[in-house]
């Protein structure tokens, strides 16, 4: 007897007991944890920021909305880039419900369409009731995170003291993806510029740091002198 064959006598005999049911409550109950357990985010994060991003994470995957809530916070983070003002603004004490409700809806034009069921329409207009629009740009950088263990994406995160060449970043990722620190998943590179490392770079891959730049040499430096004296 084939496995098909076999399977659908199977749920006739089922069907016909007693059982049955108790089965198909349990069953549900079953797809129930398991909508539960899907909605969960895939790693936990810390800080005010990273509890409100999970919060989001949450809220999206309940009304199926996270590829289209990652678009709107990636289309946000694009603004953070582009606008070096915009967290100061976010943080002023002295915003009122009027400035807060004309941010939240320029926030939303660069957002364009793709905030589908408005669930980061709701969660802007959350973060402005609580006068916590400062942490956005936290929240856009952890839900990228969140996304990319939820697809089984590892960060590798560069920094540099300037813009790195793209065959740079692409040898760079191609070497870690040979080396157990990927250990096998697939890289997401994020290039970072941060002038006080005044050289060289630090690369970050999951929870591993490899600090390369000219400012960690000089800091052992300094040491290796000041315990020498």
């Amino acid at each position: 007897m084939s496995s098909g064959r076999v399977r659908r006598t199977l749920v006739q005999l089922a069907a016909r007991s007693p059982a049955h049911r108790v089965f198909r409550a349990n069953v549900r109950g079953y797809a129930q944890a398991a909508a539960v357990q899907d909605t969960k985010p895939p790693v936990a994060l810390f800080g005010l920021d990273g509890t409100y991003a999970s919060a989001l994470y949450t809220a999206a995957a309940k009304t199926s909305s996270l590829e289209s809530t990652s678009k709107s916070l990636a289309a946000l983070a694009e603004v953070f880039k582009r606008d070096a003002k915009l967290p100061l603004i976010l943080n002023a004490p002295t915003l009122s419900p009027s400035d807060k409700s004309q941010i939240v809806q320029e926030l939303q034009r660069h957002m364009g369409a793709q905030d589908k069921g408005d669930t980061v329409k709701n969660f802007l207009k959350t973060l402005a009731d609580n006068n916590r629009l400062g942490i956005l740009q936290g929240v856009c950088d952890k839900f990228t995170t969140l996304m990319g263990a939820a697809r089984g994406e590892m960060d590798l995160t560069v920094t540099s003291a300037a813009k790195l060449d793209n065959k740079v970043l692409q040898r760079l990722e191609a070497a870690v993806a040979r080396s157990e620190y990927s250990q096998g998943k697939k890289l997401k590179v994020v290039s970072k510029i941060n002038p006080d490392i005044m050289g060289g770079l630090v690369v970050e891959v999951g929870d591993r740091t490899i600090d390369l730049s000219v400012s960690a040499k000089i800091a052992k430096m300094n040491k290796l002198l000041t315990d020498t004296l």
